[in-house]
């Protein structure tokens, strides 16, 4: 299931004016919106996956008419956000908390929420093309010659993009299936992807590589059913990795890939 929030600003024309790099401020708006044992299970147990601790939930970036202020964002008229999980009470006690909260605020900025929408379960057969609303984001941990750990972002164009997506839903799968399902066959692959497409985002401190963009997904419906609603990829919790069903309206032959080019931070190409 899937939420889909309208925020309009408490002051009528006034807009939302937000940090750019907002995605902390949005996830702790969502665990003080849940019953409060609920958001304390999930933020500090989540599903156990070995050393791993997997929330199983994800959210879009902020959608709507914005410009760039400096280290702000402003954004102009009505704000949508996706949130998605395979995990029901998860969206039926934020939906609950926000309908009847007394008032709303995302970091300084007072809120009014405009509208609540519900997407039903979806019928998901591959190959499924999909956008992806928040980027995608893999990596490693690596070590250095003098012992020291650093990250190390995949992108697209690298073979282990796939391959740690796929790893990720593995374990996504074997925490809510309670089962190790095969994927032998599965692939997911970037159809219009370029490097406009890489977003530099910083999480509390720590600045974190991801992608936006459309991909393939063909992969057996229990693993199409967790890449749509716990998200693609790593950090979703976080605010990455949630995706949208992709319809392209245009023919085949005019899919090309848009010419490379630097972008501000939260800009897309798509």
């Amino acid at each position: 299931m899937r939420l889909i929030l309208t925020f309009a600003a408490e002051t009528p024309g006034q807009g939302l004016l937000l940090p750019i790099h907002y995605n902390a401020l949005v996830q702790g708006f969502l665990y003080r919106h849940l019953e409060a044992e609920l958001a304390r299970r999930l933020h500090e147990e989540g599903l156990p996956e070995g050393q791993r601790r997997l929330k199983l939930f994800t959210f879009s970036r902020l959608l709507g008419r914005y410009r760039l202020q400096g280290d702000q964002i402003q954004f102009e008229g009505p704000v949508r956000l996706v949130i998605s999980s395979p995990m029901d009470d998860f969206l039926e006690s934020l939906a609950l908390h926000l309908v009847t909260a007394s008032g709303l605020q995302l970091g300084e900025q007072r809120l009014e929420l405009a509208e609540i929408g519900v997407e039903p379960r979806m019928d998901l057969r591959p190959p499924l093309r999909v956008k992806a609303l928040s980027p995608i984001t893999v990596y490693s941990t690596l070590y250095t010659a003098t012992g020291g750990r650093k990250t190390y972002y995949y992108s697209p164009f690298e073979a282990e993009f796939e391959s740690q997506l796929l790893q990720n839903l593995q374990r996504k799968a074997r925490v809510w299936y309670r089962e190790e399902l095969p994927l032998e066959r599965g692939s997911i692959r970037s159809v219009k992807v370029s490097s406009r497409n890489q977003h530099i985002v910083k999480y509390k401190g720590t600045v974190v590589k991801g992608w936006s963009g459309i991909y393939e997904l063909a992969l057996p419906p229990e693993y199409l059913f967790l890449a749509y609603y716990a998200g693609l990829g790593a950090k979703n919790s976080q605010g990455f990795g949630c995706v949208e069903v992709w319809q392209n309206r245009r023919a085949p032959e005019e899919e090309k890939l848009g010419s490379a080019q630097n972008v501000e931070p939260g800009r897309s190409s798509l």
